[in-house]
């Protein structure tokens, strides 16, 4: 426990958030005057970094005149003898933003390292207001320059990126803006170099400039205090010279609740007020009140569900009432079209399949999904397990990989705050035990909660296995959660045949609800034999009635998401006959066809729901 102690003071030392080149996070940002940036941008396909590094290998953005990189957009001049230029943007392929470029051009399938990305652009800045730019993720770290200036880097693939550009845009309107993406894999990155997905590169999700008064309201909160029906709590945070002082109005005219606050000096109001007419937010009735807050001339408007979450002994209390999270996993991927998902209509249709499985709940691994994801989830009925990609074996010890996931972690918890449907917050996914990750997943446990105690935290634990046919769930990270999750592959990669599966009994250190976070198997779709034929629709469906046996006699058993939802790309899945470049776990085909499990599971969530919801 020294030891323990000790590396808990290493990494608690750099829990404190990174200063960044940008102000916090814009809450609910594409609800704001934007102007969209999305569509066709050029690139540069850059595996040398000429475009970054001279040939001393020094930055061209450190340089004394801070020029000589692609991000200069540089073109010949009109002189007599114009000076040489390697690259031109406007010459080069284009592709469509958001979107990843291993499905755009078949020569970067699997291609890792560093595309540079331009858009030109027309906005002429008016007087009076402020201007962001906002990627809603690039994979993984990417430099970002504005007519030729850099404004910041940025790790992590999956999160909001954010820098202000008022004063830093042309008065003339005339602007074009560059990004390096490079989605090289590092053993110090989160995650690390080793994971079950497909390494999508380049701009992946929406990208905008917002607009916004001087002093405006950047961060908000509304949602009802911990384990409190009839009280409604948060804040209203302002950005700007004139922040301090300042009438904030909160209104849910629907409720009836209407309050107008003073902000601070530090442009901070919180507020706290009774709630007792609001009709409460859950998968049988997703109710979603419009919220309005105003600070002058700004109205900034939002649609928010209202419910608790909470636990006792091994229940899980939704609004009070004991619930089973009927769930299934899923990653941010339509498996009809290659590609990571790129618009709403991917995201509905995975939440639609959802749905008809039977789900009430869904797991969004293994790291922060897209914003609109969240905001459907809110609109469809489904609670959220949100999850960063701590996943596998992290440089637990090096504090800058712990300051990444700390600060992708944040990021996440930022973003869906006011999403009634987000439950369970995960700070991640099958980690070996040890002390230095002991101390690193704690310390997450820790901010996690520290910047949110109105939901749950969780990760996928570690189990092992005696020979007595006993599975064993003592994770010692266990005891920081609300939750006893974990993960067990019997049946596919261990315990033999499913038909064998069923002698497994569980051991569970912990007395808190137990939800299985994963559990499955490979079937290619549209290959049938019996129940023991591996790689089969019946494998799969054999599997699936064992597992729901075994599972069931888990006494705090309260949810599960078996994994997965969808096919998805894999570029470790490599049989050319069953895999060829996918994990076939899921209960969907790649061609959208739904496996025989898939009505296995649906009919146990038709049980399920009929025991603990009546329908």
């Amino acid at each position: 426990m020294m030891l323990l102690a000790i590396l808990l003071g290493v990494v608690g030392s750099v829990s404190a958030p990174a200063a960044r080149a940008q102000t916090s996070l814009i809450q609910n940002a594409p609800a704001r005057r934007v102007l969209s940036l999305n569509g066709s941008w050029n690139y540069i396909i850059d595996p040398y970094e000429n475009g970054f590094y001279d040939y001393r290998r020094e930055a061209f953005d450190k340089s004394a005149s801070g020029k000589g990189g692609y991000y200069d957009n540089a073109k010949p001049s009109t002189a007599q003898e114009p000076e040489l230029i390697e690259y031109d943007f406007d010459h080069s392929a284009a592709m469509q933003i958001p979107g990843d470029w291993n499905s755009q051009d078949p020569k970067l399938l699997y291609y890792e390292g560093t595309i540079w990305l331009k858009k030109s652009f027309q906005l002429k800045p008016a007087a009076g207001k402020r201007y962001f730019i906002y990627f809603g993720a690039i994979n993984y770290e990417s430099h970002i320059y504005l007519n030729g200036k850099k404004l910041g880097m940025h790790q992590g693939g999956f999160t909001p990126i954010q820098y202000e550009v008022t004063g830093k845009l042309n008065p003339s309107g005339d602007n074009f803006v560059v990004v390096k993406a490079d989605n090289t894999r590092h053993l110090e990155a989160v995650p690390t170099i080793n994971t079950d997905w497909w390494n999508y590169g380049g701009i992946t999700r929406d990208v905008f400039i917002a607009e916004t008064p001087e002093t405006f309201i950047v961060d908000y909160k509304v949602q009802l205090a911990k384990d409190n029906l009839t009280q409604l709590a948060g804040y209203v945070q302002l950005d700007g010279a004139g922040k301090a002082g300042q009438p904030v109005t909160l209104n849910i005219a629907e409720a009836g609740l209407k309050q107008t606050l003073k902000t601070d000096g530090e442009g901070r109001a919180s507020f706290s007020l009774p709630a007792k007419k609001l009709k409460l937010w859950s998968p049988q009735s997703p109710k979603l009140y419009a919220v309005t807050l105003t600070n002058g001339n700004e109205t900034v408007q939002d649609r928010i569900g209202f419910r608790t979450i909470q636990t006792r002994g091994q229940d899980i209390l939704l609004n009070g009432k004991s619930a089973f999270m009927r769930g299934i996993s899923m990653h941010d991927e339509n498996p009809l079209i290659p590609g990571r998902a790129r618009s709403e209509g991917d995201l509905r249709m995975l939440l639609t399949w959802a749905k008809e499985l039977g789900c009430n709940y869904v797991r969004l691994a293994h790291y922060p999904h897209n914003e609109t994801m969240l905001k459907l989830a809110d609109e469809m009925g489904l609670l959220v397990w949100a999850e960063v990609p701590v996943y596998w074996t992290i440089a637990w010890q090096n504090p800058a990989t712990y300051q990444n996931a700390e600060t992708q972690l944040s990021d996440l918890i930022s973003m869906g705050k006011n999403r009634a449907s987000v439950v369970v917050w995960s700070v991640g996914n099958e980690t070996p035990l040890g002390d230095p990750r002991l101390a690193f997943m704690t310390n997450l446990v820790k901010k996690a909660r520290s910047l949110d105690d109105t939901r749950l935290i969780a990760a996928a634990l570690e189990l092992h296995r005696t020979p007595d046919n006993v599975i064993h769930v003592d994770d010692p990270l266990g005891e920081f959660l609300d939750l006893t999750s974990f993960n067990e592959y019997a049946g596919w990669y261990w315990g033999g045949k499913p038909s064998e599966i069923t002698k497994y009994t569980f051991d569970i250190k912990y007395n808190k609800p137990v939800m299985i976070s994963e559990f499955g198997g490979d079937a290619l779709g549209g290959y049938h034999g019996d129940a023991e034929t591996r790689w089969s629709e019946e494998y799969q469906e054999a599997l699936y009635v064992n597992q729901l046996k075994m599972l069931s006699t888990i006494k705090g058993l309260r949810g599960m998401t078996p994994w997965i939802l969808a096919d998805f790309r894999a570029t470790r899945r490599q049989h050319p006959v069953y895999q060829n470049g996918f994990n076939r776990k899921g209960l969907i085909s790649s061609t959208g066809v739904k496996k025989k499990a898939f009505y296995v599971l649906q009919e146990y969530y038709r049980q399920m729901g009929q025991k603990y919801d009546g329908k």
